[in-house]
């Protein structure tokens, strides 16, 4: 028989004569070597181990095939070798729980009429491999044939030396009696086999059920499985409860595992497989491990410009809200305050397991600032802090942790009348103020700049000092008390009840009891002195210039203390 492309042919092959007579002993011995059997129904398997006796054959099902190993040696000339593919016949399980089985001979044609007969049938063949060439191998079925390297069935360009050697099943796809030419396909024969593996495994399929899967491929979508003859794809969505990054970083091809099925298409042959759920539902534990006002921690998982996503337990992330983030009014992007991957520690707000959704506090874990407000800043406290904000009635002023006051523009000076505030405060100018009022219900403190600011009444004190004689005009007389003005904006306090005292005092010392009698007889006949009906104690009146003497200052409550001048 000539080979099947003319360029390997030897010189004079085409046509000649004694070609012919080769090509029937060809098959002669064909037949004696092989038999002549019937061609009959057969499974592909593969031979996954060999033993001294048996050959154990994986033919698709739950139970190994069990081939003697006499059986094998009387069919083919060579040993049995693991990942072998071979074709079966099936017979019923033995005691040891393998199905029996037998080799199957599929039959060769004995001469052109038959080869004629197989093509128009499409009958599988048998052949074995001679050799590899150019593009493909020579098979002998009787005669030689060219079968691709594409039509081979094998994947891996690695893997085609291991097929020379092999007998295998295969179908006549050309065939050319006058050239001499035939062409053969053993993928197809494959491509069949699985298809019917497929049909068989697939109506064993129910949804629902949980089933073993070994890793065939790993996409960026998902990973597809081998269900033993059928693939099913496991979705990325049906990984894990938690998000995944990358499939890759979850399973690996080769790994086996337990799946179940969630949705079989019969018309597309497409299987849905879920991981994740064989495990309990993240949500159903969450409705009875967080509750409101619990402290927990978790991993920030992502942001938005709303706020960041804590995943505190596998399928289960609560939001910590932008408002929610810090005391600070100035936070205006989650970014400023947390990043992907930081783990912090949160307070639950808020549990809504029917709408999957918990609310978290990332400023209630790190404590209220306000709560001692009152403490830190008293009344007439001097702070110090950096203006945050200008507006039209004030300025904003950060006390840190959170906290700001307010100065409002009537507080920030005494020297002049302001339109804006921005007269004399810029955004992150320090400054220094007073606590004016705190409101820890309502968040506010009121701050003032201009109460720090000396006043004529601090400048007097500081020029002055106890005993010292100074006049002033009196401004207001109400009994014994009495307003003195020392200066501009200088008001001072005197007591003249003591004064008057000691005045009396002294004159009784002075005059004797005689002087006295008449003092008093005058005073009953002319009635009372002038100053005593216009003027109060000692003739003292609003208006009056008198001289004094500083008793006492405070400057700390701006305060002085005067006394008449004796």
């Amino acid at each position: 028989m000539n080979a099947l492309n003319p360029e390997t042919q030897a010189p004079g092959d085409i046509g000649e004569e004694p070609e012919d007579n080769s090509f029937a002993g060809i098959l002669s011995d064909f037949e004696q070597s092989h038999g002549g059997e019937d061609r009959s129904e057969s499974v592909q398997g593969t031979i996954v181990s060999v033993t001294a006796e048996t050959v154990l054959v994986d033919i698709g099902r739950k139970m190994e095939g069990s081939l003697p190993l006499a059986a094998w040696r009387e069919s083919n000339t060579g040993e049995p070798v693991r990942g072998q593919t071979i074709l079966v016949n099936v017979g019923p399980p033995n005691a040891e729980g393998s199905y029996e089985l037998s080799t199957i001979k599929v039959s060769r044609p004995k001469d052109w009429s038959g080869l004629e007969a197989a093509f128009a049938e499409k009958r599988t063949v048998a052949g074995t491999v001679a050799e590899q060439v150019k593009g493909g191998f020579r098979v002998d079925i009787g005669v030689r044939a060219f079968m691709p390297a594409s039509r081979s069935g094998v994947r891996d360009a690695e893997d085609m030396p291991k097929l020379v050697g092999q007998e295998i099943q295969c179908r006549i796809t050309k065939l050319d009696t006058e050239k001499e030419d035939v062409v053969v396909d053993r993928r197809v024969i494959i491509e069949e086999e699985q298809g019917r593996k497929r049909e068989e495994v697939f109506g064993k399929l129910t949804e629902g059920a949980v089933v073993k899967g070994r890793v065939r491929s790993v996409m960026d979508f998902g990973a597809f499985l081998d269900l033993g003859g059928v693939d099913g794809l496991l979705h990325v969505m049906d990984l894990s409860w938690s998000r995944v990054g990358k499939v890759s970083d979850v399973v690996k091809v080769g790994d086996e595992l337990e799946v179940k099925l969630l949705k079989i298409d019969p018309v597309t042959k497409k299987i849905s497989l879920g991981l994740k759920q064989l495990q309990e539902e993240p949500w159903t534990a969450a409705a009875r491990t967080f509750e409101q006002g619990q402290r927990v921690s978790g991993t920030v998982s992502r942001l938005t410009e709303f706020g960041a996503f804590v995943e505190l337990m596998p399928g289960v992330d609560g939001l910590i809200h932008l408002s929610e983030m810090s005391w600070d009014k100035r936070v205006r992007k989650p970014a400023d305050v947390v990043k992907v991957g930081e783990r912090v520690d949160v307070l639950v707000l808020q549990v809504n397991v029917s709408e999957r959704r918990i609310s978290l506090g990332l400023k209630q874990a790190l404590g209220d600032p306000w709560a001692d407000v009152l403490t830190k800043y008293p009344v007439g406290a001097v702070v110090e802090g950096s203006v945050t904000n200008v507006t039209n009635f004030g300025a904003f002023v950060d006390l840190g942790e959170g906290i700001e006051g307010m100065i409002h523009i009537s507080d920030i000076t005494n020297e002049k009348r302001l339109d804006h505030p921005r007269e004399m405060l810029a955004k992150g100018q320090t400054v220094k103020a007073t606590v004016l009022e705190v409101d820890p219900e309502k968040r506010r403190i009121r701050l003032g700049m201009r109460q720090l600011e000396p006043t004529n009444i601090d400048r007097y004190i500081a020029g002055h000092n106890t005993g010292d004689s100074v006049s002033g005009r009196l401004v207001d007389v109400q009994g014994n008390s009495v307003k003195v003005e020392l200066g501009e904006g200088v008001i001072a306090r005197c007591q003249v009840k003591t004064v008057e005292k000691k005045e009396e005092a002294k004159a009784a010392s002075a005059a004797d009891v005689g002087t006295l009698g008449a003092m008093l007889s005058a005073k009953w006949k002319q009635g009372p002195a002038a100053s005593e009906t216009s003027g109060g104690k000692d003739g003292l009146k609003a208006g009056q210039v008198r001289s004094f003497r500083i008793s006492s200052l405070d400057p700390a409550k701006k305060l002085i203390e005067l006394e008449l001048a004796g």
